[in-house]
């Protein structure tokens, strides 16, 4: 089978002209890279929130899922290795940008309003403190890098590169998806303080969501019992490790060993996620 892309975390294939088969493995990446250190059942765990969130969804927009069964893949696939972290998927021509929303002001959005009092060139009330409610989310986009960093762009140059319709479109897509799954991850104690999600077009040319959502690779989950305005928050995401790395000035170069209480601890994070958000045990 013709393996046509292997990210950080997933592998795709080319199942015929129409169709292919994601599978996701239990790499983890921070900063960009991915680390030496694999996490298990981390695939299963993604993989298995992306199905619960794309069908959560389905209201809003169509999505390319076809099947996460392992008796309708390809004979190739039909194996134990591949059962629980890989999905058939429909084609889309995915559009060249990570359309990410902001509920609350953090990370990197922190850093920029600090300094300039905005977030990607979005001017925010005076005042806001570290990890605090956004008045409205925010929708700041950005370039999709094949390596090293992705770049922040502004919505007039979104419109540059897909057309102004489908900019608006995506724009408020992305909003409303947010809302409204914020909304539900609050019910069940956990605060999503932003995302990331990608859209392609299909044969037709309609907006498709596709790769992966809600996930705590791709989102900043937070315990809503201990959040706490003004300053970082515990997460279930993968946040945890990044202040392990940070705290030993890890870098590919110095060849530090990630302790496996740290790995133990990111995944079992993941599955608690999965389970306060889907109801099932994992």
């Amino acid at each position: 089978m013709k393996k046509i892309s292997s990210g950080k975390v997933r592998e795709i294939y080319e199942v015929d002209e129409d169709k292919l088969m994601l599978v996701v493995s239990d790499r983890i990446s921070a900063f960009d890279v991915i680390l030496p250190s694999m996490v298990t059942n981390k695939g299963k765990v993604l993989n298995k929130i992306s199905a619960f969130w794309f069908d959560y969804i389905k209201d809003i927009i169509p999505n390319h899922v076809i099947s996460t069964d392992l008796k309708d893949f390809p004979e190739e696939f039909q194996t134990p290795e591949f059962e629980g972290r890989s999905m058939i998927v429909r084609k889309l021509k995915m559009l060249p940008i990570e359309c990410i929303v902001r509920g609350y002001i953090t990370g990197s959005g922190w850093s920029n309003y600090k300094q300039t009092g905005t977030v990607c060139g979005i001017k925010l009330p005076d005042g806001l403190q570290e990890s605090q409610k956004l008045p409205e989310p925010i929708f700041t986009p950005t370039t999709k890098a094949a390596e090293g960093h992705d770049e922040n762009i502004s919505f007039e140059e979104v419109c540059n590169l897909i057309g102004t319709d489908l900019a608006n479109e995506v724009k408020n897509k992305t909003i409303e998806i947010y809302k409204k799954c914020a909304e539900y991850a609050l019910s069940k104690g956990i605060i999503i303080a932003d995302t990331k999600f990608e859209f392609g077009l299909d044969e037709n040319n309609n907006l498709v969501i596709g790769d992966e959502v809600l996930t705590p690779d791709s989102s900043r989950f937070w315990p809503a019992d201990e959040y706490e305005v003004g300053k970082s928050q515990k997460s279930f995401d993968k946040q945890y490790l990044r202040d392990w790395l940070k705290a030993n000035n890890w870098s590919k170069e110095s060849g530090i060993p990630i302790p496996q209480d740290v790995i133990d601890t990111t995944v079992a994070k993941y599955i608690e996620a999965y389970e306060r958000i889907t109801g099932k045990k994992f």
